[in-house]
């Protein structure tokens, strides 16, 4: 069995890509900061959270395949940020409970959600 942190697992979600020259941007621009570091020279890693990372990684055979939410507390501003930024949601959903996700899809169709409680997050679109 393996042996993991005291305070829990590291997690990596991988967003592979064909042309990382193009994505990578892309992801700066959502995220709205460069990586936290750079693996490879065609693998860039955002941490999220404590120990919750983003990769995007140049890996083509599997590209355009990733599917991701983060679950925020402040989805609306976090929303309006990236909108400043120059991006919009591709799409939307809205959940039983009043739960919403606004959906990214990266040059390569990989998408990436923001997930938010209503209670949290204000108003319902």
């Amino acid at each position: 069995m393996s042996e993991f942190l005291s305070d829990g697992p590291e997690l990596f979600a991988v967003a592979c890509v064909r042309d990382y020259a193009t994505a990578y941007p892309w992801w700066e621009t959502l995220l709205g900061s460069p990586p936290t570091f750079k693996a490879t020279p065609t693998e860039a890693v955002w941490e999220v959270a404590p120990h919750r990372w983003i990769v995007v990684e140049q890996r083509p055979e599997r590209a355009g395949l990733a599917t991701h939410t983060l679950f925020v507390d402040d989805l609306d501003v976090r929303v309006g940020q990236i909108a400043a930024r120059g991006l919009e949601p591709d799409d939307h959903e809205t959940f039983e409970g009043g739960v919403r996700k606004m959906i990214y899809r990266d040059p390569e169709g990989n998408e990436i959600g923001f997930g938010g409680n209503a209670r949290q997050a204000g108003t319902v679109h």
